[in-house]
């Protein structure tokens, strides 16, 4: 295997892809363990820790808008080397003693995620488009993996070396994994321009039915996890369960979506009608959330449900994302697309549903809205696991042959890919 053959090509991209993928979710997951000590140490009131929790998901949405843009203009590989730097910088800044500091540093940290959240799909779509499943997978898996670690070593560190120790630590991954997407970096800078995009591709998804069910439906599933994670331990302590018991279910909830985060992508990618895996995922959605409404004693029962359920949405929401594109352009473009939504939409969940529950006094009313958002989402899971591409192509004039009129999103064709599966 020389230095420029595929197959060290393709090692090196799998090598880089893992290391991107470990550094997508510590940032943020590390934050909410420590939050208590960043109100003390920086002054913080409620309302300033709220907006600090909220940043991250709000970065998620703004900056993954731009970034397909972004990547279109100086390369993939650089966009996705810069993502890293920027990371780096921002968990840096938030250990400097100032309020500006901590909340500059959220947003870098937050921006650089989103936009290694946009490329991940697009990446595994051009370097491994037949092995979409288990790629999809194992990012999904190192995501939940490195989220889980830095949420539950951040306490350690903190009373090994402070708050500082805590918030910085994961600067040093972020920078390892930077220096790895370098040398990618500059062998894309080198390689001959690629031809201008297709007629298809220059055209807003904006148009495309299909586009918009892969955003809400990835919109509502994202909702759902962040809702639940953010206030399920606070509901099992109203109704009797300890503290200590309550976080362990949070836990548990996360814990379980880790071996569903490889798998669901491997059985998704291998159908070509991925609907019964979205009612399958979406009822049980239902029945858990029912589950808590009538009886909440039984709360381990709805947990490990809301475990497989949560576990298995988002990455069916992120694989639909390559198998629903035609390119690796399009897949960069569609995960732009619905996860700026996709996020923007699940940051107003836990805050509604926290400010329903004061304005009632319980938290019945609260989890019938949730349950009432399972309809949506149900319909665009389904509308967007339909088989069928994602062809942005808009109405061309009659009567001119060099550009016939073709619906907005056309059923898939079999691929080698698809034949691989």
């Amino acid at each position: 295997m020389t230095l420029r053959s595929p197959r060290f090509t393709a090692l090196c991209s799998l090598i880089a892809l893992i290391l991107l993928t470990l550094n997508l979710r510590a940032a943020i997951t590390g934050v909410p363990p420590v939050l208590g000590e960043l109100q003390d140490r920086f002054g913080l009131t409620g309302v300033e820790a709220g907006v600090l929790a909220t940043l991250p998901e709000l970065c998620l949405g703004i900056f993954s808008a731009v970034t397909p843009a972004l990547a279109r203009r100086i390369g993939t590989e650089a966009a996705i080397t810069a993502a890293l730097l920027v990371i780096t910088t921002g968990l840096l800044l938030r250990v400097v003693p100032a309020q500006a500091a901590l909340f500059t540093g959220t947003v870098l940290a937050g921006a650089g995620i989103a936009t290694g959240n946009v490329l991940v799909p697009a990446v595994i779509k051009r370097a491994f488009p037949h092995r979409v499943g288990p790629l999809t997978g194992l990012a999904m898996m190192l995501m939940s993996v490195s989220g889980a670690a830095a949420a539950g070593l951040a306490v350690p560190l903190g009373d090994l070396g402070g708050w500082r120790l805590a918030l910085a630590a994961w600067a040093a991954p972020s920078l390892i994994a930077a220096l790895a997407w370098c040398p990618l970096a500059l062998h894309g800078r080198k390689r001959p321009p690629e031809p201008p995009p297709a007629h298809a591709e220059q055209v807003s998804l904006l148009r495309s039915p299909l586009a918009w069910s892969i955003t809400v439906f990835m919109g509502m599933t994202s909702l759902m996890f962040y809702t639940l994670t953010a206030w399920l331990p606070q509901i099992m302590r109203d109704h009797g369960f300890s503290p200590a018991t309550a976080g362990m279910m949070n836990a548990v909830v996360i814990i379980i979506g880790i071996p569903l985060g490889f798998l669901v992508p491997v059985v998704a990618a291998r159908l070509r009608d991925q609907r019964p895996l979205v009612l399958g995922v979406v009822t049980l959605m239902a029945i858990g959330l029912v589950g808590l409404l009538l009886a909440p004693q039984a709360g381990w029962v709805w947990v490990a449900i809301f475990g497989v359920a949560t576990g298995s949405a988002f990455p069916i929401a992120l694989t639909l994302l390559n198998l629903r594109s035609p390119t690796a352009a399009i897949t960069a473009r569609l995960s732009g697309m619905a996860q700026s939504g996709g996020y923007l939409l699940a940051a107003t969940g836990p805050l509604t549903f926290g400010v329903l529950h004061s304005a009632t006094g319980g938290w019945k009313p609260s989890i019938a809205l949730l349950l009432l958002l399972v309809i949506p989402e149900l319909l665009c899971g389904l509308a967007a696991a339909r088989p069928g591409l994602v062809t942005p192509s808009p109405p061309s004039p009659e009567g001119h042959p060099e550009h016939p009129t073709e619906p907005a999103d056309t059923p898939a064709r079999p691929t080698e890919a698809d034949r691989s599966r």
